[in-house]
This record gives C-alpha cells, sequence and structure tokens, in this order.
C-alpha cells in the first residue's frame, strides 16, 4: 500500500469515530470555577480547551475551589487526554478528606473531556458495564425529636420514594434529655474541635449506660419494624471516635438481631487496628473509607480485613480511575464497595459510571433528595431519574451532563460565576525572589 493509499485508509477510519475534536492536537487553556451553595456547598469546576470542548468536574462537598485552582499551572498547555500522566503529576500534593477533592474533581473533568472527544461514555473507559441501573441508598433527615416512633415516619417517607437501601444516624445524640443513658459530664472550657477529635463525651468521662444501649437499639428496631425486612437498612454518626471501641462494639452487638446492611465509620479514620477489632467483634458489617485518599490509604484496611465493605468518596478517594483500582484490589480480599457521596448531580453521574464498571458493588449514596434546585443545576438529567430506587446508566458521551449555567447562577454561595482565574495561571513562587517581595 502506498504512503497515499495509506493516508485516505486512515482518514476513512478517524471519521467513522465519533470525535468532537482533534485529540492529538488538543490543549488545556483554562481551568474556572462557580461555588454553588448548598448544604455542603459544591466548588464545580471546568476544564477548557483550544477546540471547543471543555470537561466538568467538581471538588469534594464542602471543599475549597482552591483545592483545585492549587494546580491550574500544572494544566495549562497539557493534552487533557494523557489523564494518567497528569493525575500522576498532581496526585502527591492532595490528602486525606477534602484535601483530595482537587486532585479528584480534576480527574473526573478530564474523564469527561476525553469521553466527549472520542464519543464514548466514562464507563467504557473503565473497562465497560457489568450493570446498566445503579442501586441507590439515601440518607435520612434527623428528626427534630430523635424518638423511635420519629425516625420511623421518616425512614417511611424515604422508602415512600421508591427507595429500597435507607441509612439513617444513631449517635449520642439521641441520647440527649433522656435520663439514665449516660454516666458523667463532658469536659468543660475545652474548644469544639479539641473535644471532636479527642472524643472526651465518652470512655473515662461520660460512658453509656446500659439504658442507652437499649435506647439507640429500639431507635433502630423501631425502624426495621416500620420498613419490614425487604428494605436494607445501614446506620451513621456513631463512630468517628464520637465513641469508644468498646462502646461501638456494645453497641454493634445490641444492634445484631435487626439484620443492617452496616455500620458506618465506628472509629476514628486513620486508626486501622480499632477498625479491625470492631470489625472482628461484630456480627453486623462494618463500612468506612470516606476520609481515605489514594490506593495507598485504602491498602492496610483492605490487607488486614479491617472493613467488610470499603467506603470510598470518589471526590476523596482519586476521581473514578483511582477507586476503580481501589475496588478491584479489595475485591480480591473478598470486600465490596459502597460509594459515599454528597455532592452536585455532576460527581453523582460520574458515581454512576464508576458503579456500572464495578464488580462488587453494594450500593450509591444520594445526598440530594431534599435539595428542590439539586438537579437543575444540569442539563441532560431525566426528570424521573429514579425509579424504583435505582437510576439508569447515561449512554451519552462523557459523563452524560452539561452545565445549566441559569441553575448554578441563582444558587451560587458568592459571585463568580467561571469568571477568570489568571492569577492562577503561574505557580505560586516556586522559589525566592527578594525583587518579588510585596513591598516592592
Amino acid at each position: 500500500m502506498s504512503e497515499k493509499q495509506t493516508k485516505e485508509s486512515v482518514e476513512r477510519i478517524t471519521d467513522k469515530v465519533n470525535t468532537y475534536s482533534r485529540p492529538s492536537d488538543l490543549r488545556i487553556t483554562d481551568l474556572r470555577v462557580a461555588v454553588v451553595s448548598s448544604n455542603y456547598d459544591y466548588p464545580i469546576i471546568r476544564i477548557d480547551t483550544n477546540q471547543d470542548v471543555y470537561g466538568i468536574g467538581e471538588v469534594r462537598d464542602a471543599g475549597h475551589k482552591e483545592n483545585a485552582l492549587q494546580f491550574k499551572s500544572m494544566l495549562l498547555g497539557q493534552n487533557p487526554c494523557n489523564v494518567d500522566m497528569i493525575f500522576h503529576s498532581i496526585k502527591r500534593f492532595g490528602n486525606w478528606g477534602r484535601e483530595g477533592g482537587g486532585v479528584s474533581g480534576i480527574e473526573i473533568a478530564l474523564m469527561d473531556l476525553i469521553g466527549k472527544v472520542y464519543g464514548v461514555p466514562c464507563y467504557q473507559m473503565l473497562g465497560g458495564q457489568y450493570r446498566q441501573k445503579v442501586r441507590l441508598y439515601a440518607d435520612t433527615p434527623q428528626p427534630a425529636t430523635p424518638t423511635p416512633e420519629a425516625y420511623a415516619e421518616h425512614v417511611l417517607a424515604r422508602k415512600a420514594l421508591g427507595l429500597t437501601f435507607i441509612k439513617f444516624d444513631v449517635g449520642l445524640h439521641v441520647l440527649e434529655g433522656v435520663e439514665g443513658t449516660t454516666i458523667g459530664r463532658s469536659t468543660q472550657f475545652e474548644h469544639t474541635m479539641t473535644r471532636q477529635w479527642r472524643a472526651p463525651g465518652t470512655g473515662p468521662v461520660v460512658q453509656v449506660t446500659e439504658k442507652g444501649y437499649a435506647r439507640m437499639a429500639e431507635i433502630v428496631a423501631a425502624v426495621r419494624q416500620a420498613v419490614g425486612w425487604e428494605t436494607s437498612l445501614c446506620i451513621d454518626h456513631f463512630g468517628h471516635g464520637m465513641m469508644t471501641v468498646k462502646e461501638v462494639i456494645r453497641l454493634g452487638k445490641a444492634l445484631e438481631p435487626y439484620g443492617l446492611s452496616w455500620i458506618e465509620d465506628p472509629a476514628l479514620w486513620w486508626d486501622v487496628d480499632a477498625h479491625k477489632q470492631v470489625t472482628d467483634a461484630l456480627l453486623v458489617p462494618t463500612a468506612a473509607g470516606e476520609e481515605w485518599y489514594l490506593w495507598e490509604g485504602f491498602r492496610p484496611f483492605i490487607e488486614n480485613r479491617a472493613v467488610d465493605i470499603i467506603h470510598p468518596d470518589i471526590l476523596t478517594s482519586g476521581g473514578m480511575t483511582e477507586t476503580k483500582h481501589i475496588a478491584d484490589y479489595a475485591e480480591r480480599y473478598g470486600i465490596p464497595t459502597a460509594l459515599h457521596f454528597a455532592g452536585s448531580p455532576i460527581a453523582f453521574m460520574a458515581n454512576l459510571h464508576l458503579a456500572a464498571a464495578l464488580p462488587s458493588f453494594v450500593a450509591l449514596e444520594h445526598h440530594g433528595l431534599d435539595l428542590p434546585f439539586w438537579d437543575n443545576l444540569v442539563t441532560g438529567l431525566p426528570k424521573h431519574y429514579i425509579e424504583g430506587g435505582y437510576v439508569a446508566v447515561p449512554e451519552t458521551p462523557g459523563l452524560g451532563l452539561d452545565l445549566n449555567l441559569e441553575g448554578i447562577k441563582s444558587n451560587l454561595r458568592f459571585p463568580g460565576l467561571f469568571e477568570p482565574t489568571d492569577e492562577w495561571n503561574t505557580p505560586k513562587l516556586a522559589f525566592w525572589q527578594p525583587d518579588r517581595r510585596w513591598d516592592k
């Protein structure tokens, strides 16, 4: 075949590929943000290119736009199709919790962008589908008065939406005002953050009594009786150091008769040994991982079987591809994956694509059911997107969504609808320059 014939053959092949641009010539030209005011603010990001195709993502809920903007100077001029190379370059500057939100949000935006370029949905770039519909679970708002009857009523309202998997919060707050459920009182004159991380509310200072454990179990029993046994239930907000390991174990044993799918975050997020103590002691499954960053953050918990279910948030764990690697590694140890999520429809759709590509998947969290503006932040989300507790995985290129600028503009935390961010175009003082002091 002559050189001309070879060129014509290649052109015929590429003409049949649904591309929005010439991928090899793509370059990143801008990174802009808009912060949506919500129950947890959504810093939405947009990565622009020289060929009028862009990708959308978001920083972790309640995170900061700067978590993404700090990487802008590293992105400019790069070919966005080199998503793994870019991710490898920036991931070293992320960290646990919200500090992983910039790296993760950028990865999602790049995946959306190259999906549009090549005309394929994001799940296809993760290896294809294991399922066409993804099961949801939803958190339940806490009742104003935390009685068993009020909890049952709130969870029944979730079931009425068609959900088959529901989470609710049973923490120390349900014991407030109930005489005889605790012994002692919290230490005074300490800052709230100090109390949160040192957790002096339990253990040697304040102890939960048998009546306290019975009260928590009474709430779970009332919910189980109300929704029946065909509905999966899980609970949250008693761990994260708010109760000691021994207290969590005692509570978990009291809850074993009610068939919970998991108890969430039973210990401080970094404590592998504490998670393993709880997991080994209980018949109720444990789930954790929303604060863990990258495969390296999950590895010790997986290899030590310190949890029964990993629970990554893709806006912290490293985005779509990294979380796919994490879930696949967990599966080797017989540990399935549930997905934590409390963001906008953008990351929600990224979670759908990821869930579609995971072999050992349980359910995806939805935290936006009570927000009337939530689905108006984007276009491309079907009006009745939840059917029978499931959401269909989109078949359109990239994430399958686009920005609704009017909906975003109506819900901004502060002014700034994808305005220029030129101040982030260059690195922040890579080395000391005496002639660039602020007073010169």
